[in-house]
Order: C-alpha cells, then sequence, then structure tokens
C-alpha cells in the first residue's frame, strides 16, 4: 500500500499542477477577450511548421 500511496502522492501533484495551469491560463485569455485562432492569423501563412512530442508520438503543427 506503501508504493500506491507514494505514486499517488507524485503522480497527483503533477496532475495537480497541470489543471491548475491550464485553468489560470484559460482564465487569463478568457479576461482579455483572446482565442488561440485568433494568436495564429496574428502568426500569419508564413509560420515555420514545428514538431511537436504529444503523447508519445512526433506529429508536424501545420500553418493553417
Amino acid at each position: 500500500m506503501s508504493a500506491l500511496t507514494t505514486a499517488a502522492i507524485y503522480f497527483g501533484s503533477f496532475l495537480a499542477v497541470g489543471v491548475t495551469v491550464k485553468l489560470l491560463v484559460s482564465r487569463w485569455l478568457n479576461l482579455r477577450d483572446i482565442d488561440l485562432s485568433e494568436i495564429r492569423v496574428q502568426l500569419g501563412p508564413n509560420r515555420r511548421k514545428s514538431g511537436r512530442f504529444l503523447l508519445g508520438f512526433w506529429r508536424k503543427e501545420d500553418p493553417d
């Protein structure tokens, strides 16, 4: 039971930090009435492709 408790504390802290940051960023963006699509439009069509590592997979984020 000790290992399960340690794992719950360890992974739970990462989960709590992630959820907290997600909520703070979304509230900050909503407070300033900013949308992600607006940010992408400001970057323009000439922005470079960027590789992202998400859930064990590499993917290319193509400009819209």
